[in-house]
């Protein structure tokens, strides 16, 4: 009995703080999006260096009105599951939308 307890405890833990640094990272990255998205901030802040400079140029030239697009990637952030996040952005380095 102590060996199916312990056995299976760890993979739980493990499990559950992965979740939760994923959790975390999207609700940054999605805060971010919605609040500084003007910035690229959410694109500097998962490692889109380019995109953010991209963005930046964006919100300049359009006297800000690109700023819609960090705001709609924000809200996506945040309606995905953690999981889809993870795959989708961490991973698979998508860089828009």
């Amino acid at each position: 009995m102590e060996t199916y307890g312990y056995s299976n405890g760890p993979s739980q833990n493990q499990n559950f703080s992965n979740r939760n640094y994923r959790s975390e990272k999207k609700l940054a990255a999605g805060l971010l999006g919605i609040l500084a998205g003007i910035f690229g901030a959410n694109k500097f802040y998962l490692g889109y260096i380019n995109q953010g400079l991209i963005q930046i140029v964006l919100n300049v030239c359009t006297c800000g009105a690109a700023s819609v697009i960090p705001l709609i990637e924000g809200i996506i952030y945040l309606t995905m599951s953690d999981e889809q996040f993870d795959q989708t952005y961490i991973q698979n380095k998508k860089g828009w939308f």
